[in-house]
């Protein structure tokens, strides 16, 4: 253990008249400022050199061991700002616009509005720029109002800082839970497993301490920390990651305890400098790869549109370029041009209701989408699948006779474990050995009394040792410390003193032990001389072996429904444990994770078996199996990235330091609000509990948004496209324009208008049974299928016309023919927003209300219209009563054929025949 003295002179009293000017500590990226009483203060990374001691630091920064005044934190809050990254401030309003110009469909609609210009048509190209305007101006006050609400959900999970602050020069320095954002240079924090390191730090004070780095240097072992007095020269060109007295935001705390000084925050951090030029970015979701592949074919057609309509017009109809505008209306027509408005207002209100009804934050809003879509889940057991507190099963020495003492033993390194490691949370583990242990009741003569010795020192626990050892000594026996190490068999005995045969005994007893289901923990212990020095791992070697503690899981009494009903909806569970296979395999099978209940040779896979296997035979293994066993947190994250390669959208739920590689790897990373902060900060989706039941309820969530999502993609597609396909044919068939272009895109404009409807819909319970993707090829089958019957119900109303208009001719004919096809068109489109909508039922179908009112509205535009003094300036002019009336049967035996081809669709690609409606309702209830 190494220190700062407490009597040093830099006491953090903001009154340091000798201060030196700068010092060059190692974290600044660039240059922060630290504002004292006595002038700036700079911390500045030099190129090299051992930098400078941590008093000299501590003075350069007008602070101390014992913190800053807290109105002198308050002070320098002001001069330096927040402790965020330039990513998370907010985006301001004009570039948020701006921003939204980059969507695919937003800038093909601005290409197109800008030929219409240089065209001179002046009329679609005010429409189109139109539709630009309202499109990125809805866009941006919906991200605005997600932004907001994100942040304030942020704000219930934001990660804290332990700091320790005085509120007088003479108060004592107390220790408080502060926002990271209010940190300061100078500021002392204490750093505890599981946190995540605020900013950049100078070490004062470590015990046992380790750290993940690899956000910054890609290493994926945790690396030892501690503090120096004085630099080492012979690490002076190593460079800053490999100074053990560093610590660099981005970094967390896997093991031990410190106390460290802030020397740069926000912008000025090495982790800024890193993200420079890629903050915010993150790989393609699910949701984005699918939207992504729907919308560049798309595009490709429309790109292709204007010069078809062209060509086709010039040869056929010896048009030119008076064309131009029409053809531009008719590649408008197929965009739809409300999808990131739909999409961002969707999730939006997802994500607020999914906070409010069940206390689930999310955190990225396109990640309640892929909530929808996950179809595997993978999952540690423990707290999810059982209780959070093993129970005791029994102890045992080397030849597996029952052994009190070698439990008391284990309860003196958890007991000690618990005082000393400053864990964030109490480990269940030590805890059910304690529990047992006082159960067993006082201790006979000549048995081992845990409270009769005195604790020294302790290595906590990591996933890297799996060990954790406490140095204790017994009053009385002077010049003795006695090491008492718990933790995983193979790891225990790897630091016994003992030959390979009993080691191979030994490991083959706790196998046939595990195999029965239990957990084990080996406990053994070794004499030491005295020392005042700190003791590392390095120590733990020459162990005697004690025995073996057997503890078994209590699974949680929700889990098995939870597991039934995840199942039901599509959802497969996986478990990713550094348990022995046994144990874990055990556990599912209790509560029916295996075929025929129980453990099969082909559903659990040990990390071993990974080792060996390519990915691509990984993807294959990981398809089949249901447990993976022994897994480290890089065996986690690549069995995760094994299941996406295979197609799977996965769910990762996590909550400890060990967890964070799979929760990066996976589509959505989820943790309950009780993991650690680096788990927290690292997750989409934040539960308020670990427990199956809440990841249902998000998965609902999540699909009743993304359900919405898909069926508005599915029906203005299919609509656009017949529309699209009529317009294009009947401009060639008709010795006039089927549509002025000015018709077509007011059309298209009352159309979107309508689908805003979309974002408000409650889908139906079919939605909720089974995972929610939006795969490119079944949609393009989907529009194709259903916009070619749309065209076919357009050219259909062309006989009507003709028969209603026979008598009709010149400029009073083409008029006529301009508002006959412009109601049927907006007709048509209600009729497909009603029919078209997702569910089986008559009763889910008539669940739409936004729906029926925005389709009832939109039928209601289509007829008034070119009734209204609107009508004459737009082209069109009053129909005869007779068209009507054959309009009604057209539009009757259109959704006579929409309805059969849509049950006919129903039946081959939803799978299953619908269920009991009572069943139904019941599932529809339970989810919400």
């Amino acid at each position: 253990m190494s220190s700062v003295p407490e009597s040093s002179s830099a006491a953090g009293s903001g009154h340091l008249a000798a201060a030196p000017a700068s010092v060059t500590p190692f974290p600044g990226a660039g240059t922060g400022s630290a504002a004292g009483s006595g002038g700036n203060l700079t911390a500045t990374a030099p190129a090299s050199g051992a930098g400078p001691t941590a008093l000299q630091t501590l003075r350069a920064l007008d602070s101390g061991p014992r913190g800053l005044l807290e109105a002198e934190a308050e002070i320098r809050l002001g001069r330096t700002g927040e402790n965020v990254l330039p990513a998370r401030r907010p985006v301001p309003w004009p570039r948020r616009f701006l921003r939204s110009l980059r969507d695919p469909f937003t800038s093909v609609l601005l290409g197109l509005g800008l030929v219409s210009a240089l065209v001179s048509a002046w009329g679609t190209a005010c429409v189109i720029l139109t539709l630009v305007a309202v499109s990125c101006v809805l866009r941006s006050a919906e991200e605005h109002r997600a932004d907001r609400s994100t942040a304030a959900l942020r704000e219930l999970v934001a990660t804290t800082a332990t700091v320790v602050r005085r509120a007088s020069d003479d108060a004592p320095p107390l220790e408080r839970e502060v926002p990271v954002a209010d940190l300061v240079p100078g500021d002392v924090i204490r750093l505890r497993p599981g946190d995540l390191v605020p900013a950049d730090v100078l070490l004062l004070r470590t015990d046992g301490l380790t750290v993940h780095q690899s956000a910054l240097t890609g290493e994926s072992a945790p690396v030892v920390k501690q503090a120096l007095d004085v630099p080492d020269p012979a690490l002076s060109g190593a460079g800053p990651f490999a100074q053990p007295q560093w610590c660099f935001q981005g970094s967390s705390v896997t093991s031990g305890s410190g106390t460290a000084v802030i020397v740069a925050t926000g912008g000025e951090t090495r982790f800024a400098a890193a993200q420079e030029g890629r903050a915010g970015q993150r790989g393609a979701s699910a949701f984005d790869r699918s939207v992504q592949g729907i919308s560049w074919t798309l595009i490709r057609f429309m790109l292709l549109t204007p010069p078809l309509v062209l060509m086709a017009n010039a040869a056929l109809r010896g048009r030119g370029l008076e064309t131009l505008p029409f053809a531009v209306a008719v590649a408008v027509g197929l965009t739809p041009e409300m999808l990131p408005v739909i999409v961002t207002t969707t999730l939006a209100r997802g994500a607020a209701r999914l906070a409010r009804t069940s206390g689930v934050i999310v955190k990225r809003l396109p990640a309640l989408h892929d909530l929808g879509a996950v179809d595997v889940l993978c999952l540690d057991k423990t707290g999810t699948l059982t209780e959070d507190r093993p129970v005791v099963a029994g102890a045992t020495d080397g030849a597996d006779r029952s052994d009190p003492d070698v439990l008391r033993w284990a309860a003196v390194s958890a007991l000690w474990t618990l005082q000393l490691a400053e864990l964030p949370a109490a480990d269940a583990l030590d805890e059910a050995v304690l529990d047992a242990a006082d159960a067993c009741g006082p201790p006979a003569a000549g048995q081992v009394d845990p409270e009769a010795y005195e604790g020294v020192a302790v290595l906590p626990f990591d996933p890297v040792r799996r060990v954790a050892t406490a140095v204790v000594r017994r009053p009385g026996r002077l010049g003795v410390h006695t090491l008492v190490t718990k933790g995983a068999v193979e790891a225990v005995l790897d630091r016994c003193a003992m030959d390979g045969e009993e080691r191979d005994r030994l490991l083959a007893l706790a196998d046939r032990k595990a195999g029965t289901g239990l957990r084990l923990l080996a406990v053994a212990r070794a004499d030491r001389v005295a020392r005042a020095g700190a003791y590392t791992p390095a120590d733990e070697r020459g162990l005697t072996f004690l025995g073996l503690v057997a503890l078994r899981d209590v699974p949680a009494p929700s889990a098995a429904d939870a597991l039934g009903v995840l199942a039901r909806r599509g959802v497969s569970v996986k478990v990713l444990t550094g348990d022995h296979p046994g144990t874990a395999a055990r556990v599912c099978a209790d509560l029916g994770l295996h075929p025929a209940g129980r453990p099969g040779p082909g559903d659990v896979v040990t990390a071993e078996l990974v080792d060996t296997l390519s990915d691509a035979e990984l993807v294959r293994v990981a398809d089949r199996a249901t447990v993976f066993a022994r897994c480290t947190p890089e065996h986690k994250a690549r069995i995760v990235s094994a299941l996406r390669t295979g197609g799977h959208t996965t769910g990762f739920l996590g909550d400890g330091v060990n967890d964070l590689p799979a929760l990066h790897a996976a589509d959505v990373g989820i943790c309950p609000r009780n993991a650690v902060d680096v788990a927290r900060e690292a997750a989409d989706v934040v539960l308020a509990e670990k427990d199956l039941t809440a990841i249902d309820r998000a998965v609902l969530a999540g699909r009743r948004s993304s359900g919405n999502i898909a069926t508005y993609l599915r029906i203005t597609l299919s609509s656009n496209l017949g529309n699209v396909i009529a317009m294009l044919t009947a401009g060639l068939m008709l010795p006039f324009l089927p549509m002025l272009p000015a018709q077509v895109l007011v059309q298209n404009l009352c159309f979107d208008a309508a689908q805003l409807a979309f974002a408000f819909d409650r889908p139906a319970a079919s939605v909720l049974r089974r995972p929610t993707a939006l795969r490119p090829r079944d949609f393009l089958r989907f529009i194709t299928g259903f916009g070619l019957l749309n065209a076919a119900a357009d050219l259909a109303t062309f006989g009507v016309l003709a028969l209603a208009l026979h008598n009709a001719s010149g400029d009073g004919g083409e008029a006529a023919f301009h508002a006959g096809w412009f109601t049927e068109n907006l007709l048509t489109q209600a009729l497909v927003m009603i029919l078209l909508r997702t569910g089986r039922s008559a009763v889910e179908r008539r669940a739409g209300g936004p729906l029926r009112a925005a389709a009832a509205g939109l039928a209601a535009v289509g007829v008034a219209l070119p009734l209204t003094p609107l009508g004459p300036l737009l082209g069109m002019s009053a129909l005869p009563p007779l068209y009507y009336l054959l309009l009604g049967s057209v539009l009757g035996l259109y959704a006579v054929g929409l309805t059969a081809a849509r049950r006919r669709y129903e039946r081959r690609h939803l799978p299953g025949a619908a269920p009991d409606q009572v069943t139904e309702r019941r599932g529809e209830r339970a989810g919400r």
